[in-house]
């Protein structure tokens, strides 16, 4: 008897199958959410209909960018915790952009001090 686990195979199988899952459904990034935020509501526009997202992509929170199957399974998404803390991040600050992080790192605009006077 002996040999290799049976349970080491299922394991990686599960893992391969969760990134896959989650690789399938990629969110927006917060500041790209944030934008589409402030925008005013003649921007807006209504959802199109999408047969490959759930709920024929009727059913969607903007703040956590996310669709649902039916409009019971979204209310009781907006009563969770995890959405009440992303409308609360939502409606502070601008989140952190690209360009921050580049000035962060010192890839941005150079700043060179003031300008020199000549004469």
């Amino acid at each position: 008897m002996g040999g290799k686990c049976p349970s080491r195979k299922v394991k990686k199988r599960r893992f391969s199958h969760k990134t896959a899952r989650r690789d399938k459904f990629l969110l927006k990034g917060d500041d790209l959410v944030y934008d589409e935020l402030q925008k005013s509501d003649t921007e807006k526009k209504p959802l199109p209909r999408d047969e490959d997202l759930p709920g024929m992509g009727q059913y969607y929170c903007l703040h956590c960018d996310r669709y649902f199957a039916n409009s019971t399974v979204r209310d009781e998404h907006f009563k969770t915790k995890r959405h009440k803390k992303r409308l609360k991040q939502m409606s502070g600050p601008a989140p952190h952009t690209q360009l921050d992080a580049e000035l962060a790192a010192g890839m941005g605009m150079p700043d060179n001090g003031l300008a020199l006077m000549s004469m």
